[in-house]
């Protein structure tokens, strides 16, 4: 036990009438969804880096909230156990199955790439007795290609080869680290995979390193035996002016492109999603259309901020949707809910985590009910049934199946009298109906 959070009891539930801030009000983790219990349903898990790691430093000054494991010197192996002391300590009192991690947020520094493998090693080992003592699961590892001085100008996208090969060495090592911790998934986030200026950068040649660095990344989780999933996290810009992985729509025409489109699926966020000019159940729905759906980071942005907050979600309508979404596309499978979100840099005591992670699962857990009631009579799917009907026989079938071609189709219409009359789609009333459902 690591003595910073003794005096928090563990969290419980303590239903919605509790009036303990320190308990939770609807995130019951045995009450029956749809057939499956909460905790199976959301998969919650607590973010390593933002959690444990950050220290609430931003742009204009540094970091107030000074937690005994930070570590004061560079390779600090005694820093790095105490913030995993720590870390179980603070699950084992939340409660949530899963954490996440990126491989630099758990070990001591490393500047050589063989200290990197050895500080790695050692912390992996300290990791896997810690899960077997607490039962805490892994959701997912990543390693961190974008924080060092080395990252400048990209990861596998750097001009230099030497700097994707050290790149190369860190997701080799976080993957067989991830695959030996039992984690469901893997996650490749290109924090500088982009561009700030196009005048320096040459896009083709970019593409084609990504492309075949991911491949490679799939190659290596086969070779292995990782029986767990491979996701892309889309971000359309930040740190980068322009980075290729903005979206689900453009990682899909990459993966596509590629060939890795029944390999690779999608980590999303919504405060990603809504810097890329979309709606967070927008990036949800896409995936499914696509099949690519795999794992969702929780947060929000600010909306007078444009950059990415990483704010623990408070929305319940936006959430609502996208739980939605999730349910209807299957829901997760090794996927699941983290948390990628830091609490604000003046919340500086270590109950602000708790009030933080308290908040997000009680809103996953009402977003949950929301939408097990919407999918239950599917009002939305009726409706989009009907107004789509025509496509289920005559021309619209024909249309579709490849039987009808581009003069058939065109004859069909001049068989009218007059132009076809516009249908109501009905916005409002289907905005009103979510209104009603969402408390």
């Amino acid at each position: 036990m690591s003595g910073y959070f003794d005096h928090i009891d563990p969290i419980k539930y303590e239903g919605a009438e509790s009036e303990n801030p320190l308990a939770f009000k609807y995130y019951d983790p045995k009450k029956l969804v749809m057939g499956k219990t909460m905790e199976e349903h959301l998969r919650v898990a607590v973010c390593y880096w933002h959690t444990f790691c950050w220290d609430g430093a931003d742009v204009f000054g540094g970091g107030p909230f000074n937690r005994p494991w930070h570590a004061r010197k560079k390779n600090d192996q005694k820093a790095a156990e105490a913030k995993l002391d720590a870390a179980f300590d603070f699950f084992d009192r939340l409660g949530q199955p899963f954490f996440c991690f990126h491989d630099v947020d758990v070990m001591a520094n490393a500047e050589t790439p063989k200290e990197h493998v050895k500080n790695l090693a050692k912390i992996v080992d300290k990791i896997e007795a810690k899960m077997e003592k607490h039962g805490t699961k892994l959701l997912w590892g990543t390693a961190n290609n974008f924080s060092h001085p080395r990252y400048i100008a990209g990861a596998s996208t750097n001009p230099n080869p030497d700097v994707a090969a050290f790149a190369a060495l860190q997701v080799k090592e976080c993957l067989e680290a991830t695959h030996r911790l039992g984690g469901s998934g893997y996650v490749l986030w290109g924090g500088r995979e982009g561009y700030d200026s196009i005048l320096n950068t040459n896009v083709g040649q970019e593409m084609e390193q990504l492309g075949r660095f991911l491949a490679m990344v799939v190659e290596h989780k086969h070779k292995i035996g990782f029986k767990g999933d491979i996701w892309i996290e889309p971000k359309p810009h930040e740190p980068t002016k322009h980075q290729y992985d903005r979206d689900v729509g453009t990682v899909y025409g990459f993966l596509k492109q590629y060939g890795l489109e029944k390999e690779v699926g999608v980590n999303i966020e919504p405060n990603h999603a809504t810097l890329a000019g979309n709606s967070f159940e927008h990036e949800v729905e896409m995936a499914n259309a696509f099949g690519i759906f795999g794992s969702i980071d929780f947060n929000r942005g600010d909306p007078q901020n444009g950059w990415d907050t990483d704010q623990f979600p408070n929305d319940l309508r936006e959430t609502t949707l996208a739980m939605y979404y999730i349910l209807k596309g299957g829901g997760f499978v090794n996927g699941g809910s983290n948390f990628d979100a830091k609490v604000r840099r003046q919340s500086c005591d270590a109950e602000d985590l708790f009030h933080g992670h308290i908040g997000g699962m009680d809103l996953l857990a009402r977003a949950l009910i929301n939408a097990a009631e919407m999918i239950e009579t599917d009002t939305l799917q009726a409706f989009k049934d009907a107004r789509y009907a025509g496509w289920k026989s005559g021309i619209g079938a024909e249309m579709l199946s490849g039987s009808a071609n581009l003069e058939e189709v065109a004859a069909h219409a001049l068989k009218g009298n007059s132009s076809p009359d516009p249908v109501s789609g009905r916005q409002e009333m289907l905005e009103n109906y979510i209104t009603n459902i969402v408390k």
